[in-house]
Parts: structure tokens; C-alpha cells; sequence
């Protein structure tokens, strides 16, 4: 596919932007404006604006998922401590958001997301190619359990749909984007396999407003979108793995949420491109919210 497709965007509209990360994987982009990437080390990077790179905490593991809350703490998923992580906007403080439950740790976590309501859905991969892969949800007020167990094969990434009725999982291996449906009482539904992706290792997802999602793949160093109508595209590429190099996952950013950043696993920065995509907001429960408290709703997106 790589070798006769031809990419959305071109390799010269791809840059190069915060440089001297990491190897970075997971990336949010908090209410307060900046974006928080983790590195393999256990780092968590503040970057602004201009790119300026600001490491704030380290935990001494492995970053993986990141999200935010509406007052910009950041739930850092930490790959070595089989933990979530909370840290403050400012990397003061380190607190455990989950571990799991009583009856199960976590055991891969990788990838965590918020919806409206402050229920926090957390992929647990498993082994590779092991097929006993799962999905978490964190309640408001802290209690885990196991949501779905039919994303079994390494669910990595995931994203909310506009109207928060589906789950969206980029399953590595066998490599498949899957959609779960968020039932009114908040359990799962049956997983509905939109797009199998042959050899490509989909790692993460991030949704536009047209319903399209924009897949990063660590293999190939490759972003592809995919729409129900047309279905999958190949939206960027690099061959030579420079610019985009082991692109784990995307989120929208800017004003309009038109341009894409992904970190490069396989580098050390992140890469930006604008495009003809909006991404829809992330969601930011309130930090009371998501702790089990009455007090505010959700918030929308930073713009």
C-alpha cells in the first residue's frame, strides 16, 4: 500500500517541531493551551507554544497514554509501574490515579480517555499476539472493572466518537480498527471490526467532526485516515523514517483543532501538519468530577 498509494499530505508539509524528547509516545492537549507528551524514561514534557520543550516530572518508567482534566492535571499511564498517574499542570505532585481493581492490577496499561461524565476507558493490551487483551473503566469517584474483553488483540489507542456512543480502539495485532458502542447504562456493546489493516501496527486514533479518524501506525511510519464511506487512505508517510519515524499517536490542535501533531517513537520529536480535517474536542471532566464529587460537568475543548 505505502509503495503505490499516494499520501494526502506531502512529506515537505510535514514539520518538525519540538525537538531533544525522548522517544515520545503518548501526547494530550490540556484546557490550559499546552500539549503534554511522556517520554520512555518516565518523563512528562510540557511543550508551548513555540515548541519549547519544558521536562516537569519523571516517574523513572515508561509514558504511555496521556489525558488531561478540565483543570489541566495530566493522567499519565506509566508502563513500568503498571500505574496511572496524576500529575498537576506544573509536575509538582505525583499522585496514583489507578492501579486496577481489588480483584485484578493493571497489566499492559497503554492508552486512557475520558468522556463527559468522568468515566475514564484504559486499554489493556496484554501480550503480543496473545489475544487476552481488554478494556478498563475508571468510575467517577475511582472504582475499575473491566468494561469490554472483546478488543483482545493489543488494543492500543482509543478516542471517543462526537456523541460519545462509541469507543473507538486501534487493535495492533491482528491489526483491525474496532469500534465498541457505549450503551446508555455505560456497559459495552459488541465490538464491530470497521477496517483490518493487513501488516500495518495501528497504535493510535484521534476522530474529526466528518466522522473520519486519523490512525498512526508505528509500522509503517505512516498516518492513514479512515471514513465509513470511503474507507481507509494513507494521509502521511516517511520511507526513510526522519520526519515521521514510529508515529504512535495524533491529537488536533490550534484554534480551528485543524492541525495534527503525532509523537515519533522512533525519534525524538514531535511532527505537525495542518489539514483539511477538524478534530473533534477531547473531553475534560472536571478533576471533582472525576473523583466522585457533585460539582462542575465537563468543559470543552482548549481551543
Amino acid at each position: 500500500m505505502i509503495g503505490t498509494a499516494t499520501p494526502l499530505v506531502g512529506l515537505h508539509d510535514l514539520e518538525t517541531f519540538a525537538d531533544g524528547l525522548d522517544h515520545p509516545e503518548g501526547i494530550c492537549l490540556a484546557p490550559n493551551g499546552c500539549l503534554y507528551v511522556g517520554g520512555e524514561a518516565g518523563q512528562i514534557y510540557r511543550i508551548g507554544p513555540s515548541g519549547e520543550a519544558v521536562e516537569i516530572a519523571n516517574s523513572g518508567g515508561f509514558m504511555l497514554g496521556l489525558a488531561a482534566d478540565a483543570e489541566s492535571n495530566v493522567y499519565a499511564i506509566d508502563n513500568v509501574a503498571k500505574t496511572v498517574w496524576r500529575f498537576p499542570p506544573d509536575g509538582l505532585k505525583q499522585e496514583v490515579f489507578t492501579r486496577g481493581s481489588a480483584e485484578r492490577a493493571l497489566g499492559v496499561p497503554n492508552w486512557g480517555a475520558f468522556d463527559s461524565k468522568g468515566n475514564y476507558y484504559l486499554t489493556d493490551s496484554g501480550g503480543w499476539g496473545e489475544r487476552n487483551g481488554f478494556i478498563w473503566v475508571v468510575r467517577p469517584g475511582g472504582s475499575a472493572e473491566v468494561w469490554s474483553v472483546e478488543s483482545e488483540n493489543f488494543p492500543n489507542g482509543c478516542a471517543l466518537s462526537a456523541d460519545e456512543g462509541l469507543l473507538y480502539v486501534a487493535e495492533s495485532y491482528p491489526s483491525a480498527l474496532v469500534a465498541i458502542p457505549i450503551l446508555a447504562d455505560n456497559s459495552a456493546g459488541r465490538r464491530e471490526v470497521l477496517c483490518e489493516m493487513g501488516r500495518s501496527v495501528p497504535d493510535g486514533v484521534a476522530v474529526a467532526t466528518d466522522g473520519s479518524l486519523v490512525v498512526s501506525c508505528y509500522r509503517p511510519d505512516a498516518l492513514y485516515v479512515w471514513h465509513r464511506d470511503s474507507g481507509l487512505a494513507l494521509l502521511a508517510t516517511d520511507e526513510r523514517g526522519t520526519i515521521l519515524a514510529a508515529p504512535t499517536n495524533a491529537v488536533f490542535v490550534g484554534e480551528g483543532l485543524d492541525t495534527v501533531v503525532v509523537p515519533n517513537l522512533g525519534r525524538w520529536h514531535l511532527t505537525r501538519f495542518r489539514s483539511t480535517l477538524r478534530g473533534v474536542p477531547l473531553r475534560y471532566p472536571a478533576r471533582d468530577l472525576i473523583d466522585g464529587g457533585a460539582g462542575s460537568a465537563a468543559r470543552g475543548a482548549a481551543g
